[in-house]
């Protein structure tokens, strides 16, 4: 299950976010979202966890938990793969 996980520390790196969540099971995946100019963390990413139960535990434990001098936001993601349709090409003359 997919974990929405915001509100967090820009100096928080994955393998922080990895310790945390792997206190309530298996975590598959960390990805925080980085922004494209600055290569700095935008504050937000998501876990997926093995187990639908440590999923569960996990948001229920976590959310606005203080780390790092922040209460994070934690909760089921919709999505954690956003994908942006291109527009089609269209042919000039």
């Amino acid at each position: 299950m997919n974990i929405y996980v915001g509100n967090l520390h820009y100096t928080l790196t994955q393998d922080d976010l990895r310790e945390v969540f792997e206190q309530y099971g298996i975590v598959n995946s960390v990805r925080l979202v980085i922004d494209k100019d600055s290569g700095r963390s935008k504050g937000y990413g998501f876990v997926e966890m093995q187990s639908e139960f440590a999923a569960d535990l996990a948001v229920e434990r976590l959310n606005e938990m203080v780390l790092r001098g922040r209460n994070m936001v934690v909760g089921k993601a919709k999505n954690a793969f956003f994908k942006v349709s291109e527009k089609p090409k269209t042919r000039t003359r």
